[in-house]
């Protein structure tokens, strides 16, 4: 193959999803939602659910993903979204109902909903960006912060008799009888994301199977939040905060009733 064949955009490994288009997004450089986007929106076309797909976006960090995929969204209050997708849900039982929830929003202000909707099984799936910081509103402590960690409300770092435990939300969604297939991964390289693509999928098949409701974790990086560099980002997600938050799935039950 010549150099010339080489550049033809038709000869390119990536294709940007026909559903991403092209508003600039607002995402600090080097933030994992991109990512994220990039993926729900292949996922989308490729099981050819562009028009019977409804996603739910509350506050956060991914507040406007409204702006950057072109299906239908709904916009939550803070916390509420998996209230709002059990609703449309069960009103489209043929649709594809997924939120995207920060952790914040999820596991903080949103916890009683998604403990909930999880819990009774709704038919929904969703994506849970976990970067163990506020992000949108300055870098506050989350439910997530990691122990000794940092951040604009523990500026000398995180400790169990002030400001209690991390939670780790997808440890408790494992043990719902609703939950069929909890999930945590993460976007910093090839491979994770390769992953990742393809636990959110299995998350939407569930979601049109009528299986129960999914949860996919990722765990994700705000280097603007942390103060560092995107590639500095990365290598501390890595040393930190996979011992603290370990990939890979924590529940998946099988048509057959399985659990493995």
């Amino acid at each position: 193959m010549t150099e010339e064949e080489i550049m033809r955009p038709e000869n390119l490994v990536y294709k940007k999803p026909a559903l991403l288009n092209d508003t600039p997004m607002h995402y600090c450089p080097g933030c994992s939602h991109g990512v994220v986007h990039k993926l729900v929106a292949e996922i989308i076309e490729e099981m050819g659910m562009e028009e019977k797909t409804v996603a739910v976006s509350p506050v956060g960090c991914a507040v406007f993903a409204y702006n950057y995929i072109d299906v239908d969204w709904v916009e939550a209050a803070h916390g509420r979204a998996p209230a709002v997708a059990t609703a449309l849900k069960r009103l489209w039982p043929d649709h594809l109902v997924f939120t995207y929830q920060g952790d914040g929003d999820l596991a903080c202000i949103g916890t009683a909903e998604s403990i909930h909707a999880l819990n009774r099984g709704e038919h929904i799936a969703v994506i849970f960006i976990n970067n163990a910081i506020y992000g949108m509103t300055g870098g506050q402590m989350a439910p997530t912060t990691l122990m000794g960690m940092k951040t604009a409300t523990c500026p000398y770092g995180r400790v169990a008799d002030l400001h209690g435990y991390p939670l780790k939300l997808t440890e408790i969604a494992a043990t719902l009888e609703g939950t069929c297939y909890v999930t945590r991964q993460s976007v910093h390289s090839v491979a994770a994301i390769r992953k990742a693509k393809k636990a959110i999928r299995k998350a939407f098949e569930n979601s049109l199977q009528g299986k129960g409701a999914s949860l996919v974790e990722i765990v994700s990086t705000c280097n603007a939040g942390w103060k560092l560099s995107p590639e500095k980002a990365n290598q501390w997600m890595e040393e930190n905060m996979f011992n603290f938050y370990p990939l890979g799935d924590l529940k998946d039950i099988t048509p057959m009733g399985e659990t493995h």
